[in-house]
């Protein structure tokens, strides 16, 4: 039997995948965003989606919804919203989000979980967030649970993933239980080659090199998915990502798609003006008006950012310059340099579809720190013989407002609604250059 784990403050699920991959069943995620959760029904259809903030949200009533009655739960993971202690912006230590992190701790302890992995920005460990961090280790340490010292950031791009992106893993595990090892970086990829004796991962354009110009599709203007007739040659990072082989499912469960149908790849309307500028920019430099990172061929990305919700402006997420293109990237290539497989769907829009990317822990890194926990475990990770079908396609259509309807919660005050006018769009587009001028870190 397989492992059970819990995903809390899950978005659209990259630890989720990640601890599947490794062997785990996911048996509930909790969110409290409505889009983030039809997204999460459908590419994890068995799992149950559970519409809630942490908040006054019990153990129990984990267990009920995900069926599991009194089976231990082998793992919780998850990371509480960063806003309150990230890099970017003011650092707010009294931000009253930052009493969902106890609650993660509550929840953990409620539901008896034999360890748990909490994740966050490199931000918490610095300057006077350190002390919200000690006070975190405080807190498991009166729930009964040990914690894995010093804790480490982890940086997606030591372990496969074509994008520098650290993250703060905390592993912990019930007292008297092992405690989880942190995971040996993954310095090279099959078929790479050491460049100047220093080992090499997948670059950005073994990310997305062979996937098709969306620009040579007229469709992808109104929709995020065509038929495509060919792909280009993969390199091993792309070939596992396009699923080819068996083994690029790991532990996960295989999922019932067609690969000749490009999704995710809806087409932006970029002015001449801003494609002159995105031509004049060098790889690995920044475009001095919109500051948009453009992607270095044989480089990694920078960090990929989630943007922000209503409450904070609605910025659109900076997606970076293709290398060759002079263009944004589209949401299925910012998948690709996050590690998703292309058999993973987003939302429909660009808006939530590019957030839901940036909020998400890159599966290839969440891999390999569940991969950490199974062994800590004992646990020998078993392969799943039948393939799972995914969700409903029209969960991936919806916005806020159907979103809440169909899962009957009342809609999010910070929302955003994909209908919003070309007026709109363009504002954000200004709105988005003018916050990517404020990023230094996240």
């Amino acid at each position: 039997m397989r492992p059970i784990g819990i995903d809390l403050f899950a978005g659209a699920g990259g630890l989720s995948l990640g601890f599947e991959q490794a062997g785990f069943d996911i048996a509930a995620a909790v969110e409290v965003d409505p889009v983030h959760c039809a997204v999460h029904k459908f590419n994890f259809p068995t799992s149950a989606v559970i519409p809630r903030s942490v908040e006054r949200l019990t153990g129990a009533e984990i267990r009920i919804a995900a069926g599991i009655g009194n089976r231990p739960v082998d793992c919780v993971f998850g990371g509480a919203p960063c806003q309150g202690f990230s890099l970017i912006g003011q650092r707010v230590f009294d931000d009253p989000r930052n009493s969902l992190v106890l609650d993660f701790v509550r929840i953990v302890a409620e539901l008896d979980a034999r360890t748990f992995v909490f994740e966050n920005v490199k931000g918490l460990t610095v300057g006077k967030h350190r002390q919200l961090l000690q006070e975190l280790v405080a807190a498991f340490d009166a729930s009964g649970y040990d914690v894995r010292l010093p804790w480490r950031v982890l940086n997606a791009a030591n372990f496969g993933t074509p994008q520098s992106r650290e993250r703060l893993i905390l592993f912990g595990a019930r007292k008297g239980n092992a405690l989880p090892e942190y995971p040996s970086l993954k310095t090279s990829i099959p078929g790479r080659h050491d460049i100047g004796g220093l080992p090499t991962g997948p670059t950005c354009a073994d990310a997305i090199g062979d996937l098709p110009d969306a620009e040579t599709f007229p469709s992808l203007l109104s929709g995020d998915a065509v038929r495509v007739s060919e792909l280009g040659f993969p390199s091993p990072y792309a070939a596992e990502l396009r699923c080819m082989e068996p083994h690029a499912w790991h532990f996960g469960h295989p999922r019932v798609w067609d690969p000749m149908i490009l999704t995710a790849s809806a087409r932006t309307d970029h002015t001449p003006v801003s494609r002159q500028r995105f031509s004049e920019t060098r790889e690995g430099g920044v475009e001095p008006v919109s500051r948009f990172f453009k992607l270095p061929a044989d480089g990694v990305s920078n960090t990929l950012r989630a943007g922000t919700d209503g409450s904070r402006g609605a910025f659109t997420s900076p997606r970076p310059i293709h290398y060759h293109f002079n263009r944004c990237v589209t949401v299925r290539e910012m998948a690709r340099l996050h590690g998703f497989p292309d058999w993973f769907r987003f939302n429909v829009t660009k808006w939530h579809g590019a957030r839901q990317i940036g909020n998400a822990v890159p599966p290839p890194l969440a891999r390999a720190v569940a991969g950490q926990v199974i062994a800590a475990l004992g646990v020998e990770p078993t392969r799943p013989a039948t393939k799972l079908p995914t969700g409903d396609p029209a969960l991936l259509d919806m916005d806020v407002s159907s979103a809440s309807r169909h899962f009957g919660t009342d809609r999010p005050k910070t929302g955003r609604d994909r209908k919003s006018g070309a007026k709109k769009r363009k504002q954000a587009e200004i709105e988005a250059a003018h916050h990517a001028m404020r990023v230094v870190n996240g």
